[in-house]
């Protein structure tokens, strides 16, 4: 859904039976697009964002007023990933606007990795679905916010905590 449209991201919200206490991700088509959802982008953020975008990775940053509360759960962030499929990219870049995307599943489901995997769940729930073939690597994207100048690790994924020490030399979990 456009993510600054909050009826839109609303349905989001029905057809997975998402809590509204789970933020979404907003998907951009590239790293110029950040600005417009984020702000406030410290060093340490810039760092990551080179290194690892587009990609798995999720980041948490500062959000701008325009983000709808609905999309970051009341939060002051927002969670930002560039993703590297050419059909998501594509898709993103003809919409014109940042996509609130959220993985293919029913919530509290594991994610689908192909249209069949989702079809039953959703198919009187959303208008259409974009069958992009079974995805090989499920791993979700690995979630990292900056805290007090330290990347950390919210929800690993398949960027690890050795690439992100490599990159910055220094890494958290929670």
């Amino acid at each position: 859904a456009n993510a600054l449209d909050e009826v839109a991201v609303g349905k989001i919200f029905l057809a997975k039976g998402r809590p509204s206490d789970n933020p979404l991700i907003v998907h951009l088509a590239d790293r110029r697009k950040i600005e417009e959802v984020a702000q406030n982008i410290t060093e340490m953020e810039q760092i990551l964002i080179d290194e690892f975008m587009p990609g798995p990775f999720t980041i948490i940053l500062e959000r701008k007023p325009i983000v709808p509360d609905i999309v970051t759960a009341g939060l002051d962030t927002v969670a930002v990933r560039i993703p590297e499929n050419i059909i998501a990219k594509g898709i993103i870049t003809f919409s014109g606007c940042p996509i609130a995307a959220p993985s293919a599943n029913i919530s509290g489901k594991p994610s689908g990795t192909a249209v069949e995997d989702i079809f039953e769940d959703f198919k009187d729930k959303v208008d259409c679905f974009i069958d992009t073939g079974r995805i090989k690597d499920a791993l979700e994207s690995t979630v990292v916010r900056v805290i007090d100048g330290v990347p950390t690790i919210l929800r690993p994924g398949k960027i690890t905590e050795e690439q992100i020490k490599e990159a910055v030399g220094c890494v958290n979990k929670q």
